[in-house]
């Protein structure tokens, strides 16, 4: 079980109540980026609740509203030249949403505590009345939702180009994450004993994926290769198994890469290759959206993704215009036949 890093959130390690929320967080077991994004959440509110001067057990609902307001309203660090936000603000709306929803289970655990007796963070409700099945009260952000992002060919060129200068091990890398449609921590988390090469396949542990559910999915032929081929390289740094990736720099030479090590080489790639939107998750976007146009079940898409729910894979199957154009234009044209076909047919009797 991970540590929490306390020294990335000095106000709620201070907190003994704020403390014990966290702890009792990884206790139950939630992931480790889930444990820091809370204890990101948790600081933020702690710090603005210092500066106002409002008590954090008995603050009301318009410090909470003050603090949303304080959220949506922040420039982006970043400065003026970043992209537009969807929320407007300087956090996307998924991070506001995180932020708040943070808060409401902090406030839930003083809840169960008997430290208060009611949650001044407002969660969204049914109102029978309002339409079918109920309509949900609006929330205190609205909730945007946006399909993923995806290059289109010359951007994808483009990445493949910037990443020819890269490492034999972080092309391997960048493949196996495109092949196998792998979230950052899954990639990372790959271990030597996780790969079968005689059936190209890779055993994702539940222990490294977002929801905890196991999975096993495929790798390419060209990819394949690319593995023999790193594997030879590893055996230069280790011949322990273990974690597959391992750092080839001098200070942690031998050593397992971290999460943000691959952050920062797809950081450089997208830099170099002038495609600013391109992430670590960009690759996982784009092979389930591929695996879409190649006319793979939804249940498919969702087992090979490793998703609970299909209405998360129905948001990761994004058609381009182009795509729906094309549709568009084989539909008109099959229609446009018929009712010539039909008019020929009256107009000749």
């Amino acid at each position: 079980m991970a540590d929490i890093c306390w020294d990335r959130y000095p106000r709620a390690a201070g907190l003994d109540i704020a403390r014990a929320w966290l702890l009792l967080q990884r206790n139950l077991g939630l992931a480790p980026n889930t444990i820091d994004a809370y204890g990101r959440a948790l600081e933020e509110y702690l710090a603005f609740s210092a500066i106002k001067d409002v008590p954090v057990i008995t603050a009301p609902k318009g410090h909470i509203a003050a603090f949303v307001r304080d959220l949506t309203s922040r420039p982006n660090r970043r400065g003026a030249n970043v992209v537009v936000l969807d929320s407007g603000a300087g956090l996307s709306n998924a991070t506001l949403q995180q932020r708040i929803t943070a808060i409401r289970l902090f406030y839930d655990y003083l809840l169960e505590e008997g430290l208060r007796s009611t949650n001044p963070v407002g969660r969204g409700r049914y109102t029978p009345g309002k339409g079918f099945g109920g309509a949900r009260d609006r929330g205190l952000i609205p909730r945007f939702t946006r399909l993923p992002w995806i290059p289109n060919d010359e951007q994808w060129t483009k990445v493949l180009a910037a990443a020819r200068t890269e490492s034999f091990r972080n092309r391997m890398m960048l493949a196996l994450s495109y092949d196998s449609a792998l979230r950052r921590e899954e990639l990372c988390g790959l271990e030597t004993s996780d790969i079968d090469p005689a059936h190209r396949m890779i055993t994702v542990r539940a222990e490294t994926t977002k929801n905890r559910r196991a999975r096993v999915v495929p790798y390419s032929a060209a990819t394949g290769d690319l593995l023999a081929g790193y594997l030879g390289r590893r055996r230069e740094l280790s011949r322990e198994r273990g974690p597959l990736f391992l750092s080839e720099s001098r200070r942690n030479s031998g050593r397992p890469i971290s999460k943000w090590t691959w952050s920062k080489v797809v950081e450089g790639i997208s830099d170099r290759s002038g495609v600013a939107e391109f992430t670590t998750h960009t690759t996982r976007h784009l092979c389930l959206t591929d695996l879409a146009r190649a006319n793979w079940d939804v249940q498919e898409i969702a087992t090979f993704a490793g998703h609970r729910s299909i209405q998360t894979t129905l948001l990761y199957i994004h058609l381009s215009g182009r795509d729906l154009a094309s549709k568009l234009a084989k539909a008109m044209a099959e229609i446009h036949a018929w009712r010539t076909q039909t008019l020929r047919e009256v107009l000749s009797e």
